[in-house]
């Protein structure tokens, strides 16, 4: 055998992203609201847009977006109620389709998910051609879209799946993929959120180039344990592996703010994305968490957390936005401003078929 028969292939990775899927959903079930600026949330004083449909974000209207600067970007914007359990019925219907052509995929929310196709199901050898089957067979089972990246890992995939939204796809073969990260925005790398990214352009980081000239020893110094991280990534590398079926030991979210926070209704307006974010993988994975962790980052960098373990996994994102609650009132009046909050869960299992019994909530 020679050496380069010796050498590991390629991975093909596809990256699947439903377009705008929670607001496609209403749209597609509710014929009146077919072309209209649609926000899936709350628009009381303290919501947050889960999903925009593409005709609100014209207006700037994006999910995660406090829904009084929803509706001030946009006057028509109409508001839907979240409907999880329809939600998750569609995406269990995206899942099957997934799982005709592969069995490694791994779920990162209700609407989007990693899959492996190197070695697939159908035998296939371009992962173009498997992307482009997915995405037509989803539409004549759900009537929505998806766009989808191609790519040799799991990075370059996330990123090309963004290119031709919506209803399109894009392939960053290996030849081409350490350009097409050189010449990438940092704020636009998946893994760089806005304080990572404010903190990298005052090192001069402005895209995957200058990332690209920074040493590994410099990233560790100021990134910590994400440094390895980005030194790969700006040079086209991620070795992690599409991973199926796993239950982690914990899934959180967090944000900083671009100013402090000092008032309870602003924070509790923070943390619904965050909330969102962990209950939407945790209903893609199947999975049920018992403990509830907030972290809480003041002004001066002192952070503390405060957790609440129930006895049965929380059957549904209104008895974790319980939880969260009443973790955070007792907090206020802070005595610094609040630069960032997280939400984790942990203690996490598979859920169970059967019906979860009703939570008394109380600390």
């Amino acid at each position: 055998m020679t050496g380069e028969d010796n050498r590991e292939r390629p991975r093909k990775i596809v990256h699947v992203d439903m377009d705008a899927f929670y607001a496609s959903v209403e749209q597609r079930d509710n014929l009146e609201l077919r072309g209209l600026p649609v926000a899936v949330g709350s628009p009381a004083a303290r919501g947050v847009v889960a999903a925009a449909s593409y005709e609100a974000r014209k207006f700037g209207v994006h999910s995660a977006m406090p829904s009084v600067t929803a509706q001030r970007k946009c006057r028509d914007l109409v508001f839907v109620k979240p409907r999880f359990d329809v939600y998750k019925a569609v995406s269990l219907q995206i899942r099957a389709i997934f799982a005709e052509y592969t069995r490694m995929i791994e779920p990162l929310s209700l609407d989007e998910a990693y899959l492996d196709v190197t070695e697939n199901l159908k035998g296939m050898e371009i992962a173009t051609e498997i992307a482009e089957e997915i995405r037509a067979r989803i539409k004549v089972a759900t009537g929505l879209t998806a766009s989808a990246g191609i790519s040799y890992n799991k990075f370059l995939a996330k990123m090309a799946s963004d290119q031709n939204k919506p209803d399109g796809q894009f392939v960053i073969t290996p030849k081409n993929g350490p350009a097409f990260v050189e010449r990438l925005p940092i704020k636009k790398f998946h893994g760089v959120g806005p304080a990572t990214a404010e903190k990298m352009h005052r090192l001069g980081i402005e895209t995957g180039a200058d990332l690209k000239e920074k040493t590994l020893d410099f990233l560790v110094e100021h990134f910590g344990k994400s440094g390895p991280y980005f030194f790969g990534i700006a040079r086209g590398i991620d070795n992690r592996q599409v991973k199926p079926d796993r239950v982690r030991k914990s899934i959180g979210a967090e944000d900083t703010f671009s100013q402090d926070i000092h008032t309870y209704e602003p924070a509790r307006e923070g943390l619904q994305s965050l909330i969102e974010k962990v209950w939407g993988y945790c209903e893609a994975n199947e999975i049920g968490a018992k403990t509830v962790t907030l972290k809480i980052k003041y002004a001066d960098f002192n952070q503390i957390t405060r957790s609440k373990t129930v006895p049965v996994p929380l059957p549904a994102i209104a008895n974790l936005e319980e939880v969260i609650e009443l973790l955070l009132v007792p907090i206020f009046p802070p005595r610094k401003g609040i630069r960032l909050l997280g939400v984790s869960l942990s203690s996490l299992e598979r859920r169970r078929s059967e019906t979860a019994p009703q939570l008394r909530l109380a600390l």
